[in-house]
């Protein structure tokens, strides 16, 4: 199985089936736009930076954009409600976090997730093998609660993103500040690809996989 990082929110989870999670066009945030075509489209929310279906849609392409539990190409999906923002939605609106199981992982994308998760909300999610966290704040959680969030769902392996990398023409903080957070002895630099199978990921504790344009 492999991951690949496109920037801001958008990752590649090639298996059995190609994913892809909230796609952008590159040239609206300043990095380059995704090159790959999807079996399979996740999109957490409606805005600019997380919609842009048409750059990664093949010509039999499924895209999921609700809270919905369904099979689509062979993966079972569940979205599952929350909000941009720590007001319910009131100032961004509502988002969808799309948990996926896929070759016999488990992954959840948490998409511009705005506050800490509930009980009810960390039920749905967990357990889960691989969690792509937030962890930018203004426009999403921050750091600390993204640290939180984290101990609370206990994944396996956390992959931080919405973060500030160069040339990103958002004003939101960088990686660096979410790792002084983490334990140092667990923090992975993989480029902006890895290869890996479900067997080799641990079986204590979180590992913290980090990506890189």
């Amino acid at each position: 199985m492999r991951i690949r990082w496109h920037g801001h929110a958008c990752f590649e989870i090639e298996g059995s089936v190609k994913i892809v999670t909230d796609p952008h066009d590159g040239k609206s945030l300043g990095i380059p736009a995704p090159s790959v075509k999807a079996d399979l489209v996740l999109v957490s929310h409606d805005h600019f930076d997380h919609n842009f279906i048409k750059g990664v849609e093949g010509a039999d392409t499924s895209v999921l954009t609700m809270p919905i539990m369904t099979v689509e190409k062979g993966v079972r999906v569940e979205g599952i409600p929350a909000s941009h923002d720590s007001e319910g939605g009131s100032k961004r609106g509502k988002i969808t976090m799309f948990r996926f199981e896929l070759d016999g992982t488990s992954f959840c994308h948490l998409g511009d997730l705005g506050h800490e998760l509930d009980e009810s909300q960390v039920e749905k999610i967990s357990p889960v093998d691989v969690l792509f966290v937030p962890v930018g704040d203004v426009f999403t959680i921050g750091p600390e609660a993204a640290h939180r969030v984290i101990e609370k769902v206990k994944p396996k392996v956390a992959i931080p993103m919405h973060y500030r990398v160069p040339g990103l023409g958002l004003s939101i903080q960088p990686v660096q500040n979410f790792l002084r957070l983490c334990d140092q002895r667990r923090i992975v630099k993989m480029g902006n690809e890895v290869e890996f199978t479900g067997d080799e990921l641990p079986s204590d504790g979180t590992d913290v996989w980090v990506f890189s344009k």
